[in-house]
């Protein structure tokens, strides 16, 4: 009885330890001008990895204030991105939107807020975002 006690309380620690990635790539083309509108929240690390990204996809990355609106250009991008520490400190959870002519086109949402003792938490942020961009973007500028 004990064994099964143990096995179960497991589980429900294991499932309770869930990373998530979902993204909506863009499908139709966008001009290869893409506005990011700054986060200042956010790490410069993070915003310079992104804008690498998108260089390397292709498009030309022009950076709006944060006061900006989303119909700013024809192509805009929000993003977030958070950090914890636990043993080391790690990127928790990162959201970027794209909007055509202010209409959402894509998104791209990694959380592992819920990664409780799951140890794939601990990610390289860099290769993070550029998998993102690369899921998001898969047919880059110029397509």
């Amino acid at each position: 009885m004990s064994k099964v006690l143990a096995l179960s309380l497991l589980v429900a620690l294991v499932s309770g330890c869930a990373i998530h990635q979902t993204v909506s790539p863009i499908t139709a083309p966008v001009t290869r001008e893409i506005c990011l509108i700054e986060n200042t929240a956010v790490r410069a690390g993070f915003v310079n990895q992104l804008r690498q990204s998108l260089g390397a996809k292709g498009y030309q990355v022009r950076m709006l204030p944060e006061t900006a609106a989303i119909n700013a250009c024809t192509t805009t991008a929000t993003y977030t991105a958070t950090w914890r520490w636990d043993l080391a400190l790690y990127m928790s959870y990162a959201e970027i939107k794209v909007y055509s002519n202010a209409r959402p086109v894509g998104e791209a949402l990694y959380d592992s807020t819920g990664g409780g003792g799951n140890m794939g938490k601990f990610i390289d942020a860099n290769e993070k975002i550029r998998e993102l961009v690369d899921q998001l973007f898969p047919a880059g500028a110029g397509a």
